[in-house]
């Protein structure tokens, strides 16, 4: 069996700039092939140094000549490629896998393309590409080369004088590559398209030898292979200085009602995740407010589980002042949570905007890991009777159990709060069978989910706490095994 042969690129010459897959390559390689100046110096094997390792065989490969003043300058280089080709093929021969360095990319004005045109079609082959000395370049400048329409003209500064000027006058964006002794004709070829004052010159790009100077200003003398000449995006530039000075901030922010989900990330809308990510301030009940994970950018105001009014009153102020604000509730803030407390302390901030977003219920989550409990009408109720008298709510279940409802229970119980839900059963079991299936949900979504489902007679208030949510169902509710459905045809 052959060995693999790897084109593998470099980028312009950080070594930050190799790929995972590249280094990776390099590490694992038997055999590491460099190409190198008649000095002996590569660049290549120095960016790549730090993944080279003991016992790996390196071939460089000497060029015979680096300028086209030789008379045979192509001939001699066509005659170099076969014998490298050659070396190559011997230790793929014998197994070994091959790595040739490639500074930028390997099939963007690389040696390394002459190599494989040569091998590829006799032995199996891999490129990894490189980030290119014009992205390296494009990048350290900080202007874009492209936007909106524009093309990308990419140019060898060997080409004929005419037809470079010719090509640069009319580009919307371009790069000339391969300039050292070149460079005084591109200079000349922009100055003949009348684009000598876009142009930017760019030298070793993101190595610790750059340099960056408007392309007018460079002494051709001292201007290496290793360095291109860039006309960046003029749209980019026009669509620049159109912006205002400085972004425009509101004279008043808004609040923002956020519906988390019963839950994880998972559970939380793209809407949501939106608002989230846009907020300059996080506010909420601790616990849920933990649930947003932490931004440096953002202001968090966590608070208690009974200050609502002070949240909301919080908010708006903070809006008022300018602030896009975020208000999060635990699943749907409209459901016995956030929504409302906000809405009341908006009435006196009406020059403040206020926007609800949606969450999915916990109602919703619950009777979606039991079946579908909540498959005909339903109602949602909540055993809390801090905002309102227990005779309300007695008063409520009596109703929703005499019309033959699913009935939804939040707030079951609390450390403080223990006989609702034993008044809650008895009260229901007056028009419901014993044998009505009850839904307990407890921290659907979370870490100590569990669900259960037992007898309306069963329903044991020891194993209800306020993390828990009940679905009661109606007289046409139906269990099979751990699966709990209310039909949507209801009996004439």
């Amino acid at each position: 069996m052959t060995g693999r042969l790897h084109g593998v690129g470099l980028g312009p010459g950080d070594p930050e700039l190799i790929t995972l897959k590249a280094a990776r390559l390099i590490e694992s390689a038997d055999v590491v092939v460099f190409h190198a100046a008649r000095h002996g110096r590569s660049h290549a094997r120095a960016i790549a140094a730090a993944h080279l390792r003991d016992g790996q065989i390196e071939e460089p490969l000497i060029y015979p000549v680096t300028t086209e003043e030789s008379a045979d300058y192509r001939g001699e280089l066509e005659a170099f490629y076969d014998d490298c080709a050659r070396r190559l093929a011997a230790h793929l021969d014998a197994g070994r896998d091959v790595v040739v360095l490639a500074e930028g990319d390997p099939f963007f004005y690389g040696s390394y393309m002459h190599l494989h045109k040569r091998l590829a079609d006799r032995y199996p082959t891999t490129v990894v590409p490189g980030v290119t000395s014009i992205a390296g370049a494009s990048a350290e400048l900080g202007r874009p080369l492209v936007e909106r329409d524009e093309t990308l003209t990419v140019l060898p500064g060997t080409l004929d004088a005419a037809a470079l000027a010719d090509r640069l006058a009319g580009a919307d964006s371009a790069a000339v590559m391969k300039l050292g002794r070149t460079f005084p004709a591109v200079r000349t070829a922009l100055e003949n398209a009348g684009r000598l004052g876009d142009a930017w010159y760019v030298e070793r790009a993101t190595t610790g030898d750059q340099r960056i100077a408007p392309l007018a200003d460079v002494d051709p003398a001292t201007v290496p292979y290793f360095s291109v000449a860039l006309l960046p995006s003029r749209v980019h530039e026009e669509t620049r200085r159109a912006l205002p000075a400085a972004p425009a901030r509101p004279t008043a922010g808004e609040v923002v009602v956020v519906g988390l989900g019963p839950a994880g990330r998972e559970w939380l809308t793209p809407q949501a995740q939106e608002a989230l990510a846009a907020a300059d301030d996080l506010i909420g009940y601790g616990p849920y407010l933990d649930r947003v994970p932490p931004n440096a950018r953002q202001a968090r105001h966590p608070s208690g589980n009974t200050v609502e009014a002070d949240r909301a009153e919080h908010a708006l102020e903070l809006a008022r002042a300018g602030r896009r604000v975020a208000v999060v509730s635990s699943g749907d803030p409209g459901v016995f949570a956030m929504a409302t407390a906000v809405l009341e302390a908006a009435e006196r901030f009406p020059d403040v905007p206020v926007r609800v977003l949606p969450g999915l219920t916990a109602a919703q989550a619950v009777a979606s890991r039991a079946g579908a409990p909540l498959g005909h009408d339903y109602c949602v109720l909540s055993l809390s009777d801090r905002l309102k008298p227990w005779d309300v709510i007695a008063a409520r279940l009596a109703a929703a159990a005499a019309s033959d409802l699913v009935v939804a229970v939040y707030n079951p119980a609390s450390k403080t709060r223990r006989h609702q839900v034993a008044e809650a059963r008895d009260l229901l079991l007056k028009h419901r069978d014993a044998d009505t299936p009850v839904v307990i949900g407890r921290d659907v979504g979370g870490p100590a989910e569990s669900v259960r489902v037992v007898r309306l007679a069963d329903l044991d208030p020891a194993d209800v706490d306020m993390r828990c949510l009940l679905i009661i169902g109606s007289s046409q509710t139906r269990r099979t095994g751990d699966t709990v459905y209310t039909p949507r045809r209801y009996p004439s």
